[in-house]
């Protein structure tokens, strides 16, 4: 047990940092900053308290700094790909296929593709790509953003049935939690009825016919960027695969497949001007603070498990919720205001595997509910907050036109699940 003044300390520090980290925006001070400075003052107060000592709390830092750098690399090594994929141009062919006339083949269109391609890579990195498209192929600013809040919606709930297209389900998946096949076998069918739930509500939003973008239909695919592109998606893809034939940690596929990818692109671009090859300007590129911040929050989680607080957290939870569907309900839920990754980072800490096996229904769930509820409001994931930023969408506009589309799939990918367990 922790001293008197320990537990109230935590946890107001705790709150106050997460609250900083939310206000981002208003605070102008980056969130990566504020989760480190977090972890590492959370970490601090344990390490002074009587009850730990230095040595366990120093040991039990170091556990879990191990477990959470497996995720940090395994993520970084697939954010590395993806820049790879696009320093090559290898997905801008798909502009191809989604420069249709008709408005709301489009809307579905982009849905499918969002879908499939946030499965095999990421949903942040698919928003922020088919975004970019949808700028070239949509003028009209209200469409684009109608299409915008279609692509976070689609983008989510793809990520949400594999391993590796959000980073919570990584989370689980790394964490053993979960497994490949049942995780996808068991998701996907809630996740596209998601999809097709949601764009239903929003289809009667567009109408008519969209304008022929002159610049989409004059470019030219390039065969080396469609080979880089297939050579990335087909090194992602097997990261799953690697780690079912040797049993080694994801990380270690993901970092063979990067470097692999890494060096076919340097040999590919040997007429480079520069003075380093293609590849380290590619790691210049990569999104550093996103990785800092996952580092930051993780650790302060970790943090809370140690002291206990988490212990208490779930006991209360299992007293007030009194159903593994109920709690997993309002996971989705409060993820649509907390970040999804402390929260299932939480869960992970309060219930452990002797509680609920790997593959049991409770962590599907939470797989589901964290992934698509943070659809319900714009702040509620990264793809969410991508698209907040780029098209510049306010927090109300998306309430009044995306919000409820949301809250449509989501309740019935959840009721599909539950129906699919019953049957």
């Amino acid at each position: 047990m922790l001293e008197s003044w320990t537990l109230p300390l935590i946890i107001a520090m705790f709150s106050l940092g997460y609250l900083a980290i939310i206000c981002e925006s208003f605070l102008r001070v980056n969130k990566a900053t504020t989760a480190l400075a977090l972890a590492s003052c959370l970490w601090l107060i344990l390490n002074v308290s009587a009850d730990f000592g230095q040595t366990a709390t120093q040991q039990n830092l170091k556990e879990h700094f191990l477990g959470i750098c497996e995720f940090i690399f395994f993520l970084w090594g697939a954010m590395i790909i993806v820049e790879i994929i696009n320093d090559h141009k290898g997905l801008e062919v798909i502009s191809h296929f989604l420069n249709v006339r008709s408005k709301r083949l489009q809307l579905w269109l982009f849905g499918f593709f969002s879908f499939f391609l946030s499965a095999i890579l990421d949903n942040l990195t698919t928003t922020i790509v088919m975004i970019t498209i949808i700028r070239k192929l949509c003028p009209d600013p209200e469409e684009r953003k109608i299409l915008g809040g279609a692509v976070v919606i689609a983008a989510n709930a793809g990520g949400a049935w594999t391993p590796i297209g959000d980073v919570t389900t990584t989370m689980l998946w790394i964490g053993g939690q979960v497994t490949t096949v049942p995780l996808m076998k068991e998701l996907l069918m809630p996740s596209a009825l998601c999809v097709i739930a949601s764009f239903f509500v929003l289809n009667f939003y567009l109408k008519g016919k969209t304008l022929a973008s002159k610049q989409v239909k004059k470019l030219q695919i390039d065969s080396k960027g469609v080979c880089m592109g297939c050579l990335g998606f087909l090194a992602l893809v097997s990261v799953p695969v690697f780690k079912v034939l040797t049993g080694f940690p994801p990380f270690v596929g993901m970092l063979l497949a990067m470097s692999l990818l890494g060096i076919i692109s340097d040999l590919v671009d040997r007429t480079y001007k520069e003075e380093h090859p293609p590849f380290h300007r590619i790691l210049h590129r990569v999104d550093t603070s996103t990785i800092l911040f996952f580092l930051g929050i993780l650790l302060s989680v970790d943090a809370l498990e140690t002291s206990g607080i988490l212990h208490v957290l779930a006991q209360w939870t299992n007293e007030t919720f009194s159903s593994v569907t109920s709690i997993a309900f309002s996971v989705g839920v409060f993820s649509s205001i907390i970040d999804n990754v402390p929260l299932v980072k939480a869960c992970m800490g309060m219930y452990s595997l002797e509680q609920y096996p790997q593959n049991h229904s409770f962590w599907q769930l939470i797989a589901y509910s964290a992934g698509v509820g943070g659809n319900l409001l714009v702040i509620g994931s990264a793809a969410g907050i991508a698209f907040m930023g780029m098209e510049r969408v306010g927090f109300f506009w998306y309430i009044k036109h995306i919000s409820f589309a949301a809250l449509v799939g989501y309740l019935a990918g959840f009721g599909y699940y539950l129906l699919q367990q019953a049957l």
